[in-house]
C-alpha cells in the first residue's frame, strides 16, 4: 500500500483513539507511538477522522500528477461524481475548466464507468441461481473481504471499479495518455497500484483544493450541469442499485453501508444465513458523499446527497457494448496466517494486568480494545502492552500511593473544605491514638487536632511548614506542616514527631546547665586561689582579675 495512510510521530498523545475507532484493530502502540499495520490496513480511514492530534496523514500526489503533465503526454482525469458534494454548486463545466487550467488535457466522469459496471453486474445476476454476489466498486470493502473474509471472496463480483473501468476506457479512447483519477477515498490509492496500466495517480478532493490554491486558480460560477444521467448517483448509498435497471424478482436487492454494518452481513454471509441476493457494499456510512478525505468543513449527510441527485437523471448512459469488454477482474486471499493463542496465555496476561476473576474484566474500552481479552491477544501478538490498561493503571496508582501513605512513619491527616477527615494513614492513627481510620473519616477535624492551623491554610491561604507544636492531650512534640490544595479542595496535615529528640534537647541542655553551675563554681575557688598567689608574688589585684576574668571565659567555651 506504499503508505497510502502514515503517521505523524511527535504528534501521537497516547489516547488509543485509533485503536477504539479502527475496525479491523490494524494499529500496533509501541514506545508511546501508534503504528499503522500496514498488512492489516483496510484504509478505511476511521483512524484519520478519528485522531484528535492530526497525528494521521495522508500521502501526498501532487508531484506525480505535476510530473505526468510536465512528461509531455497527454493527461485525462477521471472525476468522482461526488464532487457536486464536496465543492458547492459547481458545475462539471466549471470543474473541467479549473482542471484544463492545471494543464489536464481533459476531464471526464467516474460515472461512466459506473454505467459499465452495472451492467457487467447485472449480467453476472442473471446467470446466478441461488447465491450471494457483493458489489466490487468499494476497494476498502474489498480489502476487508480479502484480508478477513477469504471465505466470501467466491461471492465477489469479479468486475473492476468504475475508477479502473473509466481510466482503461479513456486510455482505450484516446490511445496514449496518462489519467488521474479525483475523488474522495484513501483507498483509491492502493487501488491504483495495483492497476497502473490503467490509472496513473490518485489524488484526494483535499490534494485538487491545495493545488488550486498553490496556482491561485478558482471555479467558475454559473454553468449547469447538463446531459444528467442515474450513474452519477454512485456515491451515494444505494446509488449502484438505482443503476442498475434489469433486476431479478427473485432476488433480493439491498445496500448496506457503514464498516460494522459490512462486518456483520460479511459474518452473516460467511455463516450461510443470506442466500439469493445482490448486495451493494459501501465502507463509509453514507457511501462516497461521506469520503473520509472529503475537504468540506461541515459535511452534510441530507445536503452533500441532495447536491449529488440534483446533478444525476433518471436515465441510463448508453455505452456501446465494444467499450465494456474486458472489466474482469479476480480477487486473491490477502489473509495473513492466524496463529492459534491458547486461553492459558491469554490467563497469563489477564493475570499481569491484576484480572484474576471475570469480573475483574471490566470491558470498558479505555485502551482501544472491545474486550480485556481482546486487548491480552493483542499484547501476545505485539500490537499492545499492559500499561494501555487504564483501571490496571489506576489501580496500580492507587495502591502505590497507599503504599508509600502507609508506610510512612509521619502522621498524614487529609481534610475537605469543611474540615471533615477525609484520609488518616497508620501514623497518624498510632500518633493520634485512633484505633481506626473509621472512627474519625468524616467527622470534624477538631475532635482529634487543634484546627486553627488548617483554618488559617484555607480562609487566609496561608500554609504552615515544619511548625514545631506540642499536643498536650497526646504529650507529643510535632513538627507540623498544612497546606491548602486548591486544585483538590483539600487540607493536607503531615506531623513529624519531634518528641525524643526534643526530650535529649532539653536534657542536653539541662547537663549543660549542670555543668556550667558546677564549672563556675570551681573557676570561682581556682580564682580566689591564684589571687592569693597573685598577692604573694606581688602582682596587682586588677591585673589578677582580668587574668581570672579571660581563664573563666576560656572555661565557659
Amino acid at each position: 500500500m506504499s503508505d497510502c495512510l502514515k503517521l505523524k510521530k511527535s504528534n501521537c498523545k497516547n489516547c488509543y483513539k485509533c485503536i477504539r475507532y479502527c475496525p479491523v484493530k490494524s494499529i500496533r502502540f509501541s514506545d508511546d507511538q501508534a503504528h499503522i499495520i500496514e498488512e492489516d490496513c483496510i484504509l478505511c480511514g476511521e483512524c484519520f477522522l478519528a485522531c484528535p492530534q492530526n497525528a494521521k496523514e495522508i500521502r501526498r500526489d501532487l508531484d506525480v500528477a505535476k510530473e505526468l503533465i510536465a512528461g509531455g503526454k497527454p493527461v485525462f482525469v477521471s472525476i468522482a461524481p461526488s464532487f457536486v458534494a464536496n465543492y458547492d454548486e459547481i458545475s462539471l463545466a466549471a470543474m473541467e475548466r479549473t482542471l484544463k487550467e492545471l494543464g489536464f488535457a481533459g476531464v471526464e466522469e467516474t460515472a461512466i464507468g459506473a454505467t459499465m459496471v452495472a451492467k457487467q453486474y447485472e449480467t453476472i445476476v442473471a446467470k446466478k441461481k441461488d447465491d450471494v454476489l457483493i458489489s466490487t466498486c468499494c476497494h476498502t470493502v474489498n480489502l476487508l473481504i480479502q484480508k478477513y473474509y477469504p471465505e466470501v471472496i467466491p461471492k465477489m463480483a469479479p468486475v473492476m471499479s468504475p475508477m479502473q473501468a473509466h481510466c482503461r476506457d479513456l486510455k482505450h479512447r484516446y490511445g496514449d495518455i496518462k489519467t488521474v483519477f479525483i475523488g474522495p477515498c484513501i483507498s483509491k490509492k492502493a487501488e491504483a497500484e495495483n492497476c497502473r496500466e490503467d490509472v496513473d495517480c490518485v489524488l484526494t478532493f483535499e490534494e485538487l483544493s491545495m493545488w488550486m490554491e498553490e496556482a491561485n486558480v478558482e471555479f467558475e460560477q454559473g454553468d449547469e450541469n447538463k446531459d444528467p444521467f442515474i450513474a452519477r448517483m454512485f456515491p451515494t448509498a444505494g446509488g449502484i442499485l438505482k443503476t442498475m435497471t434489469t433486476k431479478r424478482p427473485d432476488y433480493t436487492y439491498i445496500a448496506v453501508d457503514g464498516i460494522e454494518s459490512c462486518i456483520r452481513a460479511l459474518n452473516d454471509i460467511k455463516q450461510g444465513r443470506i442466500r439469493r441476493c445482490f448486495i451493494e457494499m459501501s465502507a463509509c456510512q453514507g457511501s462516497c458523499i461521506n469520503g473520509p478525505v472529503m475537504d468540506k468543513k461541515f459535511r452534510s449527510p441530507i445536503g452533500d446527497y441532495i447536491a449529488v441527485s440534483d446533478f444525476s437523471g433518471s436515465d441510463n448512459l448508453t455505452i456501446p457494448p465494444e467499450r465494456m469488454k474486458n472489466l474482469n477482474k479476480k480477487f486473491d486471499s490477502l489473509a495473513s496466517l492466524e496463529v492459534h493463542i491458547p486461553d492459558s496465555a491469554i490467563e497469563d496476561v489477564l493475570k499481569k494486568m491484576g484480572k484474576t476473576k471475570p469480573e475483574h474484566e471490566l470491558n470498558c474500552g479505555s485502551c482501544g480494545y472491545n474486550t480485556c481479552r481482546e486487548k491480552a491477544k493483542a499484547i501476545l501478538e505485539g500490537k499492545a502492552d499492559l500499561t494501555m490498561c487504564l483501571p490496571f493503571l489506576k489501580e496500580k496508582a492507587e495502591s502505590f500511593s497507599d503504599t508509600i501513605i502507609n508506610h510512612t512513619p509521619n502522621a498524614i491527616i487529609v481534610v475537605n473544605e469543611n474540615f471533615q477527615v477525609q484520609l488518616v494513614n497508620k501514623a497518624a492513627c498510632e500518633m493520634l491514638r485512633i484505633k481506626s481510620p473509621d472512627e474519625i473519616l468524616g467527622d470534624h477535624v477538631v475532635r482529634v487536632l487543634d484546627p486553627s492551623l488548617f483554618i488559617k491554610a484555607y480562609e487566609k491561604e496561608k500554609n504552615t511548614y515544619a511548625k514545631k507544636t506540642y499536643l498536650a492531650e497526646y504529650k507529643k512534640y510535632v513538627e507540623q506542616t498544612v497546606v491548602y490544595d486548591k486544585n483538590y479542595h483539600i487540607i493536607i496535615c503531615i506531623m513529624r514527631d519531634v518528641t525524643t529528640e526534643t526530650m535529649q534537647m532539653s536534657q542536653r541542655q539541662e547537663l549543660s546547665r549542670n555543668t556550667i553551675e558546677i564549672t563556675d563554681k570551681v573557676i570561682e575557688k581556682q580564682m580566689r586561689t591564684v589571687q592569693e598567689i597573685a598577692s604573694l608574688l606581688g602582682e596587682t589585684t586588677a591585673e589578677t582579675k582580668v587574668a581570672l576574668t579571660k581563664l573563666k571565659e576560656s572555661l565557659y567555651d
